[in-house]
């Protein structure tokens, strides 16, 4: 996929050519912008049934914002992406094809596809298949990605509880079930982790923050670089006592319970949930990758019905206009479109003039603000005297 390229989808009424020949058309657009500012590229548009002037004012303003949805489909699909592949931007770019061709070849190429979206179907279909293609893309991927998500959590969380520290990992690898009391009717075994630096204060006064707690009692079971854990003895009836007053001191309890072949448990567990996780990462890429594509492809699908609305609306019928994809850089998207109406602004009529030196210039009387009202502006909001919309796809 090529870096930092932009295109614009520019259709013009065959008058352009003095003989009115498409293909000369197109030599025209070509001579226009120059390979300095791009290079300018046929992009087939078939011709679809037409409705009512009403219906196609209403089908433009409906195309406007699912182009948007479809644009932000695209980059939610490649975020998708890039945090399954954790931001390496050449297997990034490796996932990112459509139908196993790179974006320009596709766009360079582009056939409106006649099997899925035929083109015998009204307008207002077309755009409702559309508008379901891209729901569903967004559904599948957000869903699947989000399953991914939960069971990569409790990875990590499982893993944590193997290599943090003694006041959150887990303990039963550590604490050994002769150092629990258990199955007693009076007295219960409490598990505090207490921070390296307090370990003398911990020593002098856990006998005294409550009552009934068993005299020397306190006994080391491990020790890391943050924490000393021990196990305290007191009697049942005072230990909410005892475990309020230890969190107040900072000191940690560890809620554990002892449980025959626990390590083993916690040990299948972990492997069970690294297995699911490495089958969701292998789903979720491979469903980022083909939907990544086809919601490229929906995006083109209405950008081109959206270029075809416009174009009606712009110029009339019979339809004779050429349409083509100019391919450029974000530096000179500016000078190509200022060579385009430097050519073709006296398609906007009054809504363009040029100053004293010849320069093209915009008019913002009430003849611009006009067709501004009517619909007829590019993809900036501002009036274009031909068609145009730029885009780009990363």
């Amino acid at each position: 996929m090529s870096k930092g390229t932009r295109y614009l989808l520019v259709s013009l009424p065959t008058t352009i050519s003095p003989s009115n020949d498409r293909d000369e058309a197109l030599t025209a657009l070509r001579s226009a912008v120059t390979t300095d500012y791009g290079t300018v590229l046929p992009f087939n548009i078939p011709d679809f049934k037409i409705g009512t002037l009403d219906a196609l004012v209403q089908q433009a303003d409906v195309l406007a914002k699912l182009e948007g949805t479809c644009e932000a489909v695209v980059g939610k699909v490649g975020d998708s992406l890039k945090a399954i592949l954790e931001g390496d931007e050449n297997k990034i770019a490796d996932q990112k094809a459509v139908n196993d061709r790179p974006v320009d070849q596709y766009l360079r190429s582009f056939h409106w596809n006649r099997t899925n979206y035929r083109v015998d179907k009204p307008l207002a279909e077309l755009i409702d298949m559309l508008q379901k293609e891209i729901a569903g893309i967004d559904n599948d991927v957000r869903s699947k990605y989000n399953q991914y998500n939960q069971v990569k959590t409790t990875l990590m969380t499982l893993q944590r509880k193997q290599t943090g520290n003694l006041s959150n990992k887990s303990l039963t690898a550590i604490v050994k079930p002769s150092l629990i009391i258990q199955d007693s009717e009076y007295l219960e075994t409490h598990l505090i982790a207490v921070p390296t630096q307090q370990t003398k204060d911990f020593l002098r006064t856990y006998e005294t923050i409550s009552p009934m707690v068993v005299p020397r009692s306190a006994t080391l079971v491990d020790s890391d670089d943050e924490f000393n854990l021990y196990s305290v003895t007191t009697f049942k009836k005072h230990s909410q006592e005892f475990l309020h007053k230890a969190r107040e001191y900072k000191w940690t309890p560890r809620d554990f319970k002892y449980k025959e072949g626990g390590k083993e448990e916690e040990r299948k567990e972990i492997e069970k949930v690294q297995k699911e996780e490495k089958k969701l990462w292998g789903e979720t890429l491979r469903l980022g990758r083909t939907y990544w594509g086809e919601a490229v492809m929906t995006f083109v699908h209405v950008l081109a019905l959206r270029v075809f609305v416009e174009t009606v609306l712009r110029y009339g019928l019979p339809l004779q206009f050429v349409c083509g994809l100019v391919q450029t850089t974000p530096k000179l998207v500016k000078k190509a479109r200022g060579s385009l109406d430097a050519s073709y602004s006296y398609l906007g009529g009054n809504a363009f003039g040029r100053d004293k030196k010849g320069r093209v210039t915009k008019d913002d009387s009430s003849t611009s603000a006009d067709m501004q009202a009517a619909g007829h502006t590019g993809d900036a909001g501002e009036y274009s005297p031909y068609v145009c919309y730029e885009f780009e796809i990363s």
